[in-house]
């Protein structure tokens, strides 16, 4: 009876597997409908309109406030925006800051403002606490001199960091190429337009701007829409009926043919690229959705086809990208986009030309169009979960010009779209032939192979800009050493500049400490060296040892992130070579070094002295000191490059030490700030061990 048992029990499972192929994939079923909820609407005399979504699944509410006005231009007090914004939020006329931020830190809220929104989410049972604290503060904003100056340095402070940021360097020049400079998205801040806004420009721009003719209250969450109405006239009628000025400018337009717009900033240790052409797309055209498909599938992520091809199979980059933006106001802008090794600008630019040639080109693969709807999908249907998105979405309903059910019917019209659609969509937005190629790097190395640069048959030419997207002459690399300066001319040059020979000598050990910031974490940086082949680097993050490096005359060991590993021969030569508390001595005494030219660093002459196939270091013409010092390495088959720049030199014991040293690895920047150094003192043999 067990046996018959069993042996139906196999016929029967083996009749329903027959029944079902599963080799073949299921059909899709229909798009599902998104159910958003309608908002509730209401305005106030003064202009402001007012959405509110009631959502009772959490005791939770999400306030946004936008003010959607056209772009403005802030000309040559460009920076009054983001002091406008800084000083907004700061307690208002009736609370000062720092009542303010406890009483929302206490109720457990988020608040945060800019010079054209505001943002605030809490439990439900204190919304009506900080709807009226956000109005307070939107509508009495507290501007005084005293908080106005902070906010000026910190400001200033920022551009000045930025001052040698690559990447930073290359989105400024990005947008001014492409819109012109007068311009609202192509203006830029400087330290000398910061300087030029006053406190009475920040009140100006206020009263101006943050009116409500073209404000939005958004509003969704655990809220009673009666109540809520109630509040809001209570707590925003006080805002002053208003409307911004009218401004007028420019249209910008794309280049006549593809070029090359080339930026030298000498400390560069990668190559910012960014091929670009203005478009005129809004989100209520009727091709909106398919050129979002065209760009996901040409540069959207790491399923890209820019990513795929510069990372996956070249190895130019850690990722290649493309963005496409939309703009009811104007034009916005296409950009294919990578940061590359020094040695592959020039073929980087031509396969990112080559991929974009190729989409419009060639129709996508059905393959392709299948994953890219897909993750469009899943992506679209994960965000409805965050208020903040569907607060987006009711704004982009009322500011677009959208058909109400815009995104209840997105999926669907996600789904419908072809392959024919996409390679439209990528012939209108896309171009390879009135493309700006941007490129911010190191001329002395890059140049060379980017003037060679040819794309379908045709050279490439290239345009020179400065910093700041002012036109400018070729660079000029064949800058000649001076007749009878040799390489131990620049280095007993930088010995006396830093104390002397004799100073020098009498230094057996010292200690540094310094600190920097990387994505919001404090590393801590502790270095000792002796002049007995001693060394100890370690670099902590939080209070935990990230990687440190020890050398003790014959043996060495690193530790990185807990794991040690000895030295070998090969890693215990470089490492002796730099253990010494000066090791210019030791290459006046070796003779290895070699005085390799004059380049520019930092928008000053500096020697470049060769002192291995790995490092090269450059030394101020006029003063002496060290500037700079690049470093190559090999590390998982690619070559990474790590520049370090020396500034702010101090005396310590008469003796010239940088205490600013700012390194850049790959994407990654930071800069340590020397907060002690220590000669002869505070070292032991322990240290090494």
């Amino acid at each position: 009876m067990k046996k018959l048992y069993t042996l139906f029990l196999v016929l029967f499972t083996c009749t329903i597997s027959a029944q079902i192929d599963r080799s073949e994939m299921p059909k899709p079923g229909p798009a599902p409908e998104i159910n958003l909820d309608d908002p509730q609407r209401f305005e106030l005399k003064n202009g402001l309109k007012v959405l509110v979504v009631e959502n009772h699944k959490l005791p939770r509410v999400s306030i946004q406030l936008r003010i959607d006005n056209p772009p403005i231009a802030e000309g040559d007090k460009s920076g009054v925006a983001s002091l406008t914004g800084s000083l907004i939020g700061n307690g208002s006329t009736s609370i000062s800051k720092d009542d303010f931020n406890e009483e929302v830190d206490f109720l457990g809220a988020r608040m945060f403002f800019s010079s054209q929104s505001a943002f605030a989410s809490s439990l439900s049972k204190y919304f009506p606490r900080i709807l009226e604290l956000m109005a307070d503060a939107s509508i009495n904003p507290n501007f005084t001199q005293e908080e106005f100056d902070k906010e000026k340095d910190k400001l200033i402070t920022g551009l000045k960091t930025e001052e040698k940021d690559v990447k930073a360097i290359s989105d400024r020049v990005q947008t001014a190429l492409a819109y012109g400079t007068d311009h609202p998205y192509g203006e830029f801040t400087t330290e000398e337009t910061v300087n030029n806004v006053s406190l009475g420009d920040v009140k100006k721009f206020y009263s101006s701007y943050f009116v409500p003719a073209n404000a939005y209250l958004v509003i969704i969450g655990d809220v009673d829409f009666s109540e809520t109405k109630k509040l809001v006239k209570e707590y925003f009628t006080p805002w002053t009926k208003a409307a911004p000025p009218s401004l007028q400018f420019s249209n910008p337009t794309d280049v006549q043919y593809t070029q090359i717009s080339f930026v030298d900033v000498p400390n560069a240790v990668q190559s910012e690229i960014s091929v670009q052409n203005l478009v005129n797309l809004k989100m209520k055209d009727a091709d909106y959705l398919s050129s979002l498909m065209a760009n996901e599938i040409l540069g959207g992520g790491g399923e890209g086809r820019l990513f795929l091809n510069l990372r996956e199979d070249k190895g130019y980059t850690y990722g290649s990208y493309s963005r496409l933006g939309n703009d009811r106001h104007g034009s916005s802008r296409f950009r294919a986009v990578a940061s590359v090794r020094n040695a592959v600008t020039d073929s980087s630019v031509v396969e990112l030309l080559k991929e974009i040639d190729k989409i419009r080109a060639t129709p996508v693969t059905a393959e392709e169009l299948k994953n890219t709807k897909a993750k469009y999908v899943g992506r679209f249907v994960m965000a409805l979960e965050n208020p903040e998105t569907i607060a987006r979405y009711a704004l982009n309903i009322e500011t677009e010009g959208l058909d109400k059910d815009f995104y209840k019917t997105y999926l669907e019209r996600i789904n419908a779209i072809s392959i024919d659609d996409v390679q439209k969509a990528a012939q209108k937005y896309f171009s390879a032939d009135n493309a700006r190629i941007v490129v911010t790097g190191k001329g002395s190395e890059v140049l060379e192979n980017l003037e060679k640069v040819t794309f379908n048959g045709e050279s490439v030419p290239i345009k020179y800009f400065d910093k700041y997207a002012a036109a400018t002459e070729k660079p000029n690399y064949d800058a000649a050493v001076p007749e009878g300066v040799s390489i131990n001319t620049v280095l007993n040059n930088y010995i006396a500049a830093i104390g002397g020979k004799a100073k020098l000598e009498e230094v057996n050990s010292y200690v540094l400490i310094a600190e920097a910031e990387m994505q919001g974490m404090k590393l801590n940086l502790e270095q000792k060296k002796t002049s007995k082949n001693q060394f100890m680097q370690d670099v902590k993050v939080m209070g935990n040892s990230m990687s440190k490096q020890v050398l003790n005359d014959g043996s060495g060991y690193v530790v990185q992130q807990g794991q040690r590993k000895d030295m070998d021969e090969t890693e215990l030569k470089k490492i002796r070579e730099e253990s010494a508390p000066f090791p210019e001595l030791n290459y006046v005494l070796k003779g290895d070094a070699s005085l390799e030219g004059i380049e520019d660093v930092n928008g000053k002459k500096a020697y470049k002295v060769k002192v291995s196939d790995e490092k090269t270091l450059f030394y101020d013409v006029e003063n002496g000191l060290k500037v700079q010092e690049v470093s190559k390495a090999e590390m998982m088959g690619q070559e990474i490059v790590s520049t370090i720049v020396y500034s702010d030199y101090r005396e310590v014991e008469g003796i010239m030490f940088p205490f600013a040293i700012a390194q850049t690895v790959g994407p990654q920047s930071f800069e340590f700030l020397v907060s002690e150094i220590k000669i002869n003192e505070g070292v032991s043999d322990a240290d090494f061990e």
